[in-house]
């Protein structure tokens, strides 16, 4: 079986694909490449998902008998804990036995880079060509004799992230928010961190769960309604958010139980950092994410550009340039002064800490960047259709575009990563095929909530007929 590594890492069904066998295999790969550039000391971890111990395991098995060191976490960690680990542990390589966001029945293996963002896509490929078709490595019988001999060492990758935090955010301005916050750890692996870093909190879902309830752990508000209608129940309770899986993403939620998307989130982070922090830099978001960045970007005279989807395409102009904000459109979010990583507890904090400076609501700080570049909605659309409707779909939205989708007419096509569909200066919808799951995205913007759905049943409509 040849593997694929897709938008963010290795993912595949676990037992299925994704077997000890395959993840050695990979590893293999990793560690061959890690050689031929004479690198010689990675950073392995893994959340919460099933299995995570035995494939982190046999993965530092194989790079110890490649010679290399392995620096291991004890217990599960979230991947921005990995790639900050890779840093100052002044490693050469991460490793994240995660499928961060994906359905329980997968797990998956990210790499990450010296810098402490994901590896750029040529390095990517490079490994993937170096995948054996078995493994070969003489690997030892148990981990306890690596320890000994000093090929594996244990490490607190979450202590040095909780000290970095603390190092970098006003905690006690944070801590004293005349707020109450809720938390949905969607049993993923930023729930011990968070606990630790704002011990109030209400938490949901914090417990140990494997199978993640049988739901994708996707910080989106269809897989978030208990936390959405605690809000909404409380009138104490004036935030919300959530992480994924691996703790790398997030999702928000007002004082009033509603979703603010990644988009506005985006949109507030570049707020906070270029007015209210005065920092400069190059802004950078996926071609997915609402046009109101290049606007707010544009009002401060920041430089901006828009990638292909997938956080690897931001971390590598973050590695060359002076980024001041980057992000996509499935929440995950990186800024200037951490590592270019998405980091979904970092970001939060970020929001928290921009409240208590400012002493101003979620919702006033959003009303904020409303009256700087006008409101807006956004969603989107997972369709789950045959592979066949799929390529047809995307075959269609390459050599014989859409005309119209319902009453919507399209006056411009783009064509950046997948096919955006323009109706006017502020609608739009977008169709591109999952990098990383068997569906069809469809995205859309428009003045209003009402018309954001309208314009996608309009989509789903045509491309299903």
């Amino acid at each position: 079986m040849k593997i694929k590594f897709g938008t963010d890492g290795w993912r595949a069904i676990i037992a299925k694909e994704y077997t000890v066998d395959n993840v050695m295999r990979v590893a293999e790969g990793t560690a061959r490449w890690m050689k031929q550039r004479r690198q010689k000391k990675v950073v392995i971890g893994h959340d919460c998902r099933f299995g995570g111990e035995m494939f982190a395991t046999a993965a530092a098995k194989v790079f110890a008998a490649h010679g290399i060191q392995v620096a291991l976490a004890k217990g599960f960690v979230s991947t921005p804990m990995v790639s900050l680990g890779v840093v100052k542990l002044d490693a050469d390589l991460g490793v994240v036995i995660t499928a961060s966001h994906n359905p329980p029945s997968y797990n998956g293996f990210k790499l990450k880079s010296k810098l402490g963002g994901p590896m750029i896509p040529k390095e990517v490929a490079e490994v993937e060509t170096l995948i054996p078709a078995i493994t070969v490595a003489n690997v030892a019988d148990t981990l306890a004799e690596l320890v000994e001999a000093g090929s594996v060492e244990y490490v607190d990758l979450e202590g040095i992230y909780i000290k970095h935090v603390e190092d970098n955010f006003d905690l006690e301005a944070i801590r004293n928010l005349d707020v109450k916050i809720a938390y949905d750890a969607m049993y993923g692996a930023g729930k011990n961190a968070v606990a630790r870093l704002l011990p109030d909190a209400i938490v949901l879902h914090g417990d140990d769960n494997p199978g993640f309830h049988g739901q994708a752990p996707e910080p989106i508000h269809r897989n978030l309604t208990e936390l959405s209608e605690l809000i909404a129940g409380d009138d104490s309770i004036t935030i919300g958010f959530a992480n994924d899986g691996d703790a790398d993403r997030i999702g928000m939620y007002n004082g009033a139980g509603e979703f603010v998307d990644s988009h506005h989130i985006l949109l507030l982070l570049l707020l906070y950092m270029g007015k209210y922090k005065e920092e400069t830099g190059k802004v950078l978001f996926t071609f997915s994410v609402t046009d109101k960045m290049k606007n707010l970007a544009e009002h401060f005279g920041f430089d901006y550009e828009i990638t292909k989807i997938g956080f690897k395409y931001i971390a590598e102009i973050m590695a060359n340039e002076d980024v001041i904000v980057g992000g996509e459109e499935s929440g995950g979010l990186a800024i200037k002064g951490h590592v270019p990583e998405r980091d979904g507890v970092w970001i939060a904090l970020t929001i928290l800490e921009f409240m208590a400076k400012t002493g101003k609501s979620l919702e006033a700080l959003i009303q904020e960047v409303y009256d700087t570049v006008g409101s807006f909605a956004f969603d989107r659309y997972d369709l789950r259709i045959t592979q066949e409707q799929k390529m047809a779909v995307v075959d269609t939205c390459k050599n014989a575009p859409y005309k119209a989708f319902g009453k919507y007419a399209v006056q411009s096509t783009e064509f950046v990563d997948g096919t955006k569909f323009r109706f006017d200066d502020d609608r739009w919808v977008m169709i591109r095929p999952s990098g990383t799951e068997p569906v069809l995205r469809v995205y859309a913007q428009a003045p209003s909530y009402k018309e954001v759905i309208d314009i996608l049943e309009a989509t789903k409509a045509v491309v299903t007929a």
